[in-house]
């Protein structure tokens, strides 16, 4: 059912506002510069429980404030509605060290895996092309993020992985400088092979859906993902130990994975135009729009972020299609994008 509205409080520029969303297509109008971008980041953190721009939290928190709030209505059914919330901060809150982001539901404190899976979301921004031009981190995150949204399991081996992963490093690096034992690795090695392999595992099943989905497409059916594993197990760990030692850091893992889109045999982040990238970019967004809906078993809400001037019509046709009885919240600085839509309701900022 997709959200219904949303409040911003000291929430990047806005001071307080609040919002409401058609069930079809809300279209969000206005120059640049006016927060177009900044609403759909604040529906992306109550539904995923991250930003999908922000470095730092604090960057989210209105210029001159100490805290920046913001909560969405989610309707469960036609009578039954659940408030989510995230707060965000520097850290520091009345001169007090606090976490800098706290997450309720209905008022109530949470973690952040308590939030998700409410209001699954598949984003589409011009920046997606590094999907495929960027580096392997991105391409992990666009991972992460699908996958945290449907699967709790993945969401805590993610994070008992990386926390895992970063205590590692520091004996790591100790062990270098002579100030601690290799024996002092095996309980987090132990960890990282665990965790890490339930990541990897994960991870292929949802490679391998999205190629899948590419075979019966007839717009996709030329593109492959390849799934580059660093895997992770103690021989392997044992092989890279003296190098890893050397270098301070864990060399092996679902930190060093990667994807390699490919169309036939051409890996387009070395030899695909900017337009066969856009193309992919496109194909593995409706991935993960079919996969989210079918795992979470809830129709996805999509948020378009002025992504229309990037494509030529055949793409366009292909995301109208796919907005069709979804949730669709959109935004342009462009008025002639207004023309596409049957039946819209119109923010303007």
């Amino acid at each position: 059912m997709g959200i219904r509205s949303i409040h911003l409080s000291d929430f990047r520029n806005y001071e307080n506002k609040s919002f409401e969303f058609s069930d079809g297509v809300t279209v969000i109008a206005g120059e640049n510069a006016k927060g177009k971008t900044n609403l759909l980041e604040a529906i992306y953190l109550v539904g995923v429980g991250e930003s999908f721009r922000a470095k730092r939290t604090e960057e989210m928190v209105r210029f001159g404030q100490e805290l920046g709030r913001v909560s969405g209505e989610v309707p469960l059914s036609k009578t039954d509605i659940i408030n989510l919330e995230v707060v965000v901060n520097g850290g520091l809150v009345m001169g007090k060290v606090v976490n800098k982001r706290k997450y309720l539901v209905d008022g109530v404190s949470r973690r952040r895996k308590d939030i998700l899976g409410f209001l699954p979301l598949v984003l589409f921004r011009p920046e997606d092309i590094e999907l495929i031009s960027g580096s392997p981190d991105v391409r992990r995150k666009f991972l992460d993020r699908l996958m945290i949204q449907v699967d709790k399991y993945y969401e805590q081996s993610l994070g008992t992985y990386e926390q895992a992963l970063r205590r590692r490093n520091k004996i790591l690096d100790a062990v270098r400088d002579g100030s601690a034992t290799r024996y002092s690795l095996a309980f987090w090695d132990g960890l990282l092979i665990k965790h890490g392999q339930v990541i990897q595992e994960k991870r292929r099943e949802l490679v391998d859906y999205i190629n899948g989905l590419f075979e019966k497409s007839e717009l996709f059916k030329k593109l492959k993902v390849v799934y580059d594993m660093s895997t992770i197990s103690e021989s392997r760990l044992a092989q890279y130990a003296d190098a890893e030692v050397a270098v301070g850091y864990t060399l092996v893992g679902p930190h060093k994975d990667d994807l390699i889109i490919k169309e036939g045999t051409r890996d387009l982040l070395t030899y695909g135009s900017r337009g066969e990238q856009r193309m992919a970019v496109l194909a593995l967004k409706m991935g993960e729009i079919y996969y989210l809906e079918e795992k979470g078993k809830k129709r996805a809400t999509l948020l378009l972020d002025d992504i229309f001037s990037e494509l030529d019509e055949m793409h366009k046709q292909e995301v109208l299609r796919v907005m069709a009885s979804r949730q669709v919240i959109v935004t342009t600085a462009d008025v002639e994008d207004l023309k596409m839509f049957e039946k819209v309701k119109i923010i303007n900022l």
